[in-house]
């Protein structure tokens, strides 16, 4: 909020980058908890080789509790930033947020997100 040239309080709109930031944060903290566990099963099963994620999980592997908890207040930073978008309306024209298209991504970054996540946390 910005102060009018009376004092009062005057809202500005969000560019709605704080959604989309918070979430690649996230998917990227949760990322680094599932390379050493879940991860690697889960792409074996698709058939895709998982030996690059060695050097991840040797460098993520000790934070795991640090990474878990960041992806986890990033990814719950970017719902509730991305519901709060939705519901107040505070996109303006012509930004970030109110394209179609970057609300669908971000959505299923908080998904993929997630799901890293709970594989990281499950399978460690």
């Amino acid at each position: 909020m910005t102060e009018s040239k009376l004092g009062l309080p005057v809202q500005t709109r969000s560019s709605g980058g704080g959604a989309v930031v918070l979430t690649l944060g996230g998917l990227a903290a949760a990322f680094g908890v599932a390379s050493c566990c879940g991860l690697p099963f889960l792409l074996a099963g698709a058939g895709l080789g998982t030996a690059w994620l060695y050097g991840v999980a040797l460098v993520a592997a000790p934070h795991r509790l640090l990474l878990m908890t960041v992806a986890a207040v990033c990814l719950a930073g970017g719902a509730i930033l991305l519901g709060r978008q939705r519901r107040q309306a505070l996109c303006a024209p012509g930004s970030v947020c109110s394209k179609p298209a970057v609300q669908g991504l971000v959505v299923v970054g908080l998904l993929v997100g997630s799901a890293l996540l709970y594989l990281g946390y499950r399978y460690a």
